[in-house]
């Protein structure tokens, strides 16, 4: 499915990065590199933007959705997770990600409302234990793991209000938040006195590493909310972490402790009973009419001007009749339904 490989992508990009961010850190305060690595994101999908020949507006009754996660996303998540990160291990927080799936969860269930079922309830129980032996530091307390958690709350809010907007152009709206996210943090890291530029060579591997995970990720995981909904997509996104970790062990050396296999074990589980979960009853759609890429399939049955192939990729506004059928199928733009 197109929306599953669209997750995964998102997944992998963005996990790979949390290794690579901390190594970054050495040389970069976490306001600016946050500020470096969502600007440069937006700035290169701008480009992009430019030159494509139809870029499609995100409606004014859905602007504030889309400034809220920015808020949250772009400029108190990445701070959150870059602070953690300085005293918190690359492969804990890279597993600790895992709680963005579940906040995401929660917020997209309870309120929402979302529907959810046993297995995707049980997946997250276990996410939760894995997060919960990876981010206690004993006496300690919990330490920077607190803050990637937090940072995790942050994307759980970005994710819920991106899917109020998720109809959008993706590339366009990972711009924006790119752009708006690393402009602001670019700004109070003046503020703050973090400001002093690193060298060329790591302003262009924050680039590089803004452009594919907070960039291409990010437009990647707007298109899966699209098709899967907010806490589905939040599941598949689940395994980014996995890479994270797995690239840690392999970049810092880091040891291979009896907790954190616990914790990945727990987690895996978790990422397993969601991606085995399967949806299938009796639904109504209702009327709609709204406007978002298509192809012509049992959902989109219309008119079409002369030379428009209904089997390619089009946008254009159009209209839904009520139609009431049974399939399997995910809260995607068509089945936000009551259960």
């Amino acid at each position: 499915m197109k929306g599953i490989s669209l997750a995964i992508v998102a997944a992998v990009l963005f996990g790979g990065s949390t290794p690579f961010a901390k190594a970054l850190l050495s040389s970069v305060p976490p306001q600016l590199l946050a500020g470096m690595l969502y600007f440069s994101s937006g700035l290169v999908l701008s480009l992009w933007n430019w030159h494509r020949p139809r870029v499609q507006a995100v409606p004014s009754d859905q602007r504030l959705w889309l400034g809220m996660a920015i808020l949250c996303g772009g400029v108190l998540g990445p701070v959150l997770l870059l602070n953690g990160l300085l005293s918190t291990p690359a492969s804990t927080a890279s597993l600790l990600l895992n709680l963005e799936g579940v906040f995401t969860a929660l917020l997209a269930w309870f309120v929402f409302k979302e529907n959810f079922d046993l297995r995707i309830f049980l997946g997250m129980i276990c996410i939760v234990a894995g997060g919960l032996l990876l981010s206690w530091q004993g006496a300690g307390g919990w330490g920077g793991g607190g803050l990637v958690a937090a940072a995790c709350l942050c994307w759980a809010l970005d994710n819920n209000f991106t899917q109020k907007v998720s109809a959008g152009d993706p590339l366009r709206i990972a711009a924006l938040k790119g752009l708006s996210a690393g402009a602001f943090n670019l700004v109070l890291a003046a503020a703050l006195g973090q400001a002093h530029w690193p060298g060329l060579q790591t302003v262009a591997a924050a680039a590089l590493i803004g452009i594919l995970a907070y960039g291409v990720s990010l437009a990647a995981f707007v298109s899966a909310l699209r098709y899967l909904g907010t806490a589905r997509t939040g599941a598949y996104f689940s395994m980014a972490p996995f890479v994270g970790a797995s690239l840690s062990l392999v970049v810092f050396h880091e040891p291979l402790s009896s907790r954190f296999v616990a914790a990945a074990v727990c987690m895996a589980a978790g990422v397993y009973l969601h991606l085995t979960e399967r949806h299938e009853h009796e639904h109504t759609h209702e009327e709609i009419e709204h406007e978002h890429e298509h192809v012509h399939d049992e959902h989109h049955q219309h008119e079409h001007e002369p030379g428009v192939d209904p089997g390619q990729p089009h946008t254009h506004r159009h209209r839904h009749v009520r139609l009431s059928h049974k399939h399997p199928h995910y809260p995607d733009l068509h089945h936000r339904h009551e259960h």
